[in-house]
């Protein structure tokens, strides 16, 4: 935890030197056709950096340099244990410079400072120094067979693998897909989103100073709709990995089909369910309801937006999540002290503010917020908001919004609490809160969804598989289970004479 003050973020923001430019086979460069794009403090609405906006060509340089290291053995061909130090090298260098990165984040993304410094930095370094200490003590297999034959499985590196990041959690989600396609021998082209790739340009230069080969790794900004396509529709990208929107995440499949049937990994969208039954410890279930929308002011694939509560304790719950909300308020998120920041722009301000119009036209019951505020400091904020007695055919209750907006839907039973859960496109999180562990771990094992806690919300680690069911994405993030996202499997088999 930083002992930094608010004046000394302030200050630390006023000398920071920015470098926007991409980074291709080692070294930062600007893009091939000059051109760049500002990015925005979600904070203030001030320009914040000028960023290389990368096109095809570069695409194209960056992965015929891929391609060549791949080829070369340089990193693929490199012993397990000896990619292990790099990563760990890399995480501690990460570490070492973890105020910066922070900053960097908070400034590009409107995270409150208090979480890029306690959650975000740390998670990154965590992940890439996990995933290298895991990464040879994956064993391989050979197969029963009969005494004149033996059959081995081996796992091979995909080769060049395109990763496709989002805004919300930039230096987090990029630690998750880099540290699992390098750690497996893979040449990376990462594509962080066009507005918040500061943190991942930065730690690729980390990567370098930590002993990873120069073409191994490259990050281009620009566009997800041109660039985002060319790279996807690219023919000597083997895989590619994708955390965004699920219209966006059907696109890629499609690209992969047109073109060279690469293979696509996707954590997509969700409208997770947080589930409360009377007998829960309801001052700790409220103050976690308000933790899983309003943390990233709502900005985040899992957060808890359907609260489904049932009816005998619904409109008193209302009023304790209610009170947990008022401590969400607004702030400035260069202050230690501030629990939710911007959102990251004006349209995604703006398309919050249209849901809440949407939800009171459905008839849904404004209960709390509602508004932007801060409007004098030129930033993007939106307060707390609760809608009450939601029916989960409503918009509200089954389209992403992406804000701090939290839709309360009422049950009758156990029965009816799982049948509102899944009744959804999404399946990615959830949460059920329960004394009885009869009740709380039957429904949990019911509800489909790729992450579902007891008596918590946001539970795991490093240590466990991240992603979701349906149209919340397929393959995985985190553990050693990511490591088959990034391999192909090999059989070689072998007759004796």
């Amino acid at each position: 935890m930083s002992t930094k003050t608010l004046a000394d973020w302030q200050q630390a923001a006023q000398a920071i030197q920015i470098d926007g430019r991409a980074f291709i086979n080692g070294e930062r460069v600007n893009a091939a056709s000059g051109a760049t794009r500002t990015t925005y403090n979600p904070a203030n609405g001030q320009a914040l950096a000028e960023v290389a906006n990368c096109d095809a060509s570069d695409a194209d340089r960056a992965v015929a340099i891929a391609r060549a290291t791949f080829e070369s053995g340089e990193w693929s061909g490199m012993a397990a244990s000896d990619r292990k130090m790099v990563l760990v090298r890399w995480a501690e260098l990460i570490e070492k410079h973890a105020d910066e990165l922070a900053l960097l984040e908070t400034l590009d993304v409107g995270k409150p400072i208090a979480d890029t410094v306690d959650v975000d930095v740390p998670s990154a370094v965590r992940t890439t120094r996990w995933t290298g200490e895991a990464i040879d003590k994956v064993y391989e297999q050979i197969s029963p067979t009969r005494g004149s034959s033996l059959g081995l499985i081996t796992r091979m590196p995909l080769g060049v693998v395109a990763a496709i990041v989002p805004w919300n959690f930039p230096l987090s989600t990029t630690a998750w897909k880099l540290a699992p396609a390098l750690a497996t021998g893979n040449s990376v082209i990462l594509k962080p989103a066009s507005n918040t790739p500061l943190t991942a340009l930065r730690i690729a230069d980390l990567a370098i100073e930590a002993g990873l080969p120069k073409g191994a790794l490259h990050v281009l900004p620009g566009p997800g709709g041109s660039l985002g396509e060319h790279i996807a529709m690219h023919a000597d990208i083997d895989g590619l990995t994708f955390t965004g929107s699920t219209p966006v995440g059907k696109q890629l499949m499609v690209y992969s089909g047109q073109s060279n049937l690469k293979r696509i990994f996707l954590e997509l969208g969700g409208k997770s369910p947080n589930i409360v039954f009377p007998d829960a410890d309801l001052e700790k279930a409220a103050s976690a309801a308000a933790l899983a929308v309003y943390y990233n002011g709502g900005q985040t694939c899992t957060a808890g937006t359907r609260l489904i509560v049932q009816e005998s304790i619904h409109d008193a719950f209302v009023e304790q999540v209610i009170e947990a909300a008022k401590g969400w308020a607004p702030g400035n998120p260069l202050d230690p002290n501030t629990a939710m920041g911007p959102m990251v722009d004006q349209s995604q301000c703006q398309t919050v503010m249209d849901y809440v119009e949407i939800a009171k036209n459905e008839g849904a019951n404004l209960a709390y917020g509602g508004n932007t505020v801060m409007a004098d400091t030129g930033g993007h904020y939106h307060e707390p908001t609760i809608f009450s007695g939601v029916n989960n055919q409503m918009r509200i209750a089954q389209e992403e919004v992406f804000g701090p907006v939290l839709s309360v839907i009422p049950f009758k039973d156990a029965d009816d609490a799982v049948a509102i859960a899944n009744d959804s496109i999404y399946g990615l999180a959830g949460a059920v809160w329960s004394q009885n562990i009869n009740t709380a771990h039957k429904v949990a094992e019911r509800v489909r969804v790729g992450t579902m806690g007891i008596n918590n919300y946001f539970g795991g680690d490093i240590t466990v598989p991240f992603g979701g069911f349906k149209e919340s994405g397929n393959g995985r993030d985190k553990s050693m289970h990511a490591f088959e996202d990034y391999t192909e499997l090999k059989t070689t088999w072998i007759e004796f004479d």
